[in-house]
């Protein structure tokens, strides 16, 4: 705790942005924390916003700061934890308010997938896995979903 004297504007402000902190062993790594923040997920303060729609915002802002560290040739993929399920390409994300996050994506096969998760349960394992062979440029979910963000269009 500090002595600081903040005003209520500058209080209110402290509410609403989002606090993240890493480090890394290596002082160059890429960095969440150093992104600019989307302008739609500083609209209301985490406070007023469902686990859903909090928890989605912030694997946003991780899926875009990974996918900045890839090269052309691969894309972002999530594996699961405690299980076989293996991998899923993420091509979109949602949540359904108040507690349900969403991944849609395809299974290294190509099969179609979707994973439904409670997000009490969340446990999310980002992968670079390579892009797929027909396609000149990688997709990247994570820019589309900041992106939606800054734009809005992420709330009903």
């Amino acid at each position: 705790m500090d002595d600081e004297i903040k005003t209520t504007a500058e209080a209110i402000e402290a509410d609403v942005m989002p606090r993240l902190y890493e480090v890394h062993s290596n002082p160059d790594a890429a960095n969440a924390k150093d992104q600019p923040v989307p302008k739609g997920m500083t609209g209301k303060p985490a406070s007023q916003k469902s686990p859903a729609q909090w928890a989605y915002e912030r694997l946003a802002l991780y899926i875009k700061n990974f996918e900045q560290q890839l090269d052309n040739e691969h894309e972002v993929a999530m594996g699961f934890a405690g299980g076989d399920a293996g991998v899923l390409r993420i091509e979109g994300m949602g949540y359904f308010d108040p507690d349900v996050i969403t991944f849609y994506g395809s299974d290294p096969t190509g099969a179609r997938t979707q994973l439904i998760q409670h997000v009490t349960q969340l446990s999310v394992l980002l992968r670079a896995l390579p892009k797929a062979v027909e396609q000149e440029a990688p997709n990247r979910i994570g820019f589309r979903l900041a992106e939606a963000m800054d734009e809005g269009t992420e709330q009903g």
